[in-house]
Parts: C-alpha cells; structure tokens; sequence
C-alpha cells in the first residue's frame, strides 16, 4: 500500500467530516430517533447492525446500520437467506439509504470518511489485487465514486478500479460533486436493489471460482 498515488487533503478532509456529520446529527435527531422507533417496533431488537469492517489501512472498526433483516430461521435453526429475511419496511430503508445514517457516527469517531470507498466485508482483503488494495489507503466513506457510477449494481471489476480512482484524484471539489449525485440518486432510488441476494455475488466467491477456473 506505500505504492499508492494518493491525492490528498487529509487535515481539511477530517476538519470537513467533522463539521458536516456533527451537524447532520444534530439535524437529523428526530429522523434517527424516528426510524430508530419504527425498526424496533417492526424488526425487534438490536435496533442497530453492527459488524467488523476493514478501515484505514486495512484496520477493522464497528461499522453501525439500521437493521433491515428479521432473524427467521429454518428447521433447522439456520439463518435463511438475505432475501427471504428482509421485509417490505427493511426494503424501504435500504432503497431509501435511511439505513446508512448512523454511520455519521462512524465518521464522527475517525473510523470513516462522508466520502470515500465503501467499507467491504472483511473476508473480501485476501482478494484485492495490489492496486485494489490501495482503496484503503483513505478512510472508507458512507458515499463514494462507485456508488454515484453504478452503486451496487455495478460489476467488481469496474467498482474496484473507481475506488482506486478517488483515492488518486479525490479533491474537496471531487467530494462536493460526489454529495450532490449521492443526494441526487437517493431520491431518485437509482442504481441500487434492497435485495443483496440479487444485487451482487459475493467478492470472495466470485473470485475464488475465477482462480479455480483458470486451473481446469
């Protein structure tokens, strides 16, 4: 990761995330505090989701969301699929971004940027390539370059490399114009499916078939 190009102004970067996520919390209490009541009532508790994410530099933090997905098992006691275990009202959020809120609080506390590539499963770092691997080399970002060009929609390949991209051309202007197209694309519900079972395949399989593949 010392190979990377990265374009940046850290120090007016994390002053900027700091004035805008305090104030949108400050803003945005009743909404929390509203959505945070309704995913109780309608998912039970915990109200948030909370997993291990890889950060800056590959480090692992909390990430915090809404819950969107009931804890429904089979017969056997298994956790059924994404799909079968997100209702109508979980669908709303995802499709809405509502659930994505209390990740300001990710980006009050350090762990996370407004702007930047989106934080991934953990298990997905054995599978980068060395150029991928410099997505992070900044904070990862509740919005980002890949998100406002395909959002979950768009192949691995191609999300990746915008990732990459930011971090060698990331700018206040970049990030400004990046807001404006997350604000743009929310309202209008593009580029995202609520139902990851369909949206996308897993990094990690994906992958792992490919490498097997090319030994057959």
């Amino acid at each position: 990761m010392s190979d990377c190009k990265v374009s940046g102004w850290d120090w007016a970067n994390r002053l900027f995330d700091l004035v805008v996520s305090a104030t949108l919390l400050v803003l945005l209490l009743p909404l929390l505090l509203g959505v945070a009541a309704m995913v109780r009532m309608r998912l039970g508790s915990p109200v948030i989701f909370a997993q291990q994410r890889p950060g800056l530099h590959g480090r692992p933090f909390t990430l915090y969301k809404f819950r969107t997905m009931t804890d429904a098992r089979d017969a056997r006691g298994n956790l059924l699929p994404d799909g079968e275990r997100l209702t109508a009202f979980g669908r709303f959020l995802r499709a809405t971004s509502l659930d994505e809120l209390p990740e300001l609080f990710n980006v009050l506390k350090g762990e996370m940027s407004l702007v930047g590539p989106r934080p991934l499963l953990t298990e997905y770092l054995p599978y980068y390539t060395e150029r991928e691997r410099c997505r992070h080399a900044v904070r990862p970002g509740i919005t980002g370059w890949a998100q406002v060009n395909g959002r979950n929609l768009a192949p691995w390949d191609e999300r990746l490399e915008m990732d990459v991209w930011y971090v060698e051309n990331r700018s206040l202007l970049l990030d400004l114009r990046i807001l404006l197209m997350t604000v743009v694309k929310v309202f209008r519900r593009e580029g995202v499916s609520s139902n990851a079972d369909d949206a996308e395949t897993y990094l990690s399989e994906e992958r792992r078939h490919r490498v097997s593949s090319q030994y057959q």
